[in-house]
């Protein structure tokens, strides 16, 4: 039965049966018009291309503190190693945290993504 074979059905039972059930004839045609519309919405999406999924992050909130703690401890063991070294090795310390630095930086700048 198509939507207006109902609502004419409505009517003539609302005529028939009187002003009395005039809000369960209401009631009773705008679920059948729900339904209806819920069954085409339905239909539609299901025709439709499904939808790419979200993008997961790439690492984890663990990854990006495992990484943070294992880069200060490399570097901080790698500042002390040459501190006792000697013999004008501290040099080396600036590209060590500069590397340190860059790798975080570039981890962690895709955090969103």
């Amino acid at each position: 039965m198509t939507t207006g074979d109902e609502l004419k059905a409505a009517v003539s039972a609302r005529r028939d049966l009187g002003p009395d059930f005039e809000d369960a004839l209401v009631e009773s045609f705008l679920d059948k018009v729900g339904q209806e519309v819920d069954r085409r919405v339905d239909e539609r999406l299901a025709t439709t291309a499904p939808r790419a999924k979200a993008p997961v992050s790439r690492s984890s909130e663990g990854q990006r503190l495992a990484l943070a703690i294992v880069s200060l401890s490399l570097g901080t063991l790698s500042t002390i190693a040459l501190a006792f070294a000697g013999g004008g090795r501290m040099a080396a310390l600036v590209p060590i945290w500069v590397g340190i630095i860059i790798v975080n930086v570039v981890f962690n700048s895709s955090r969103g993504k």
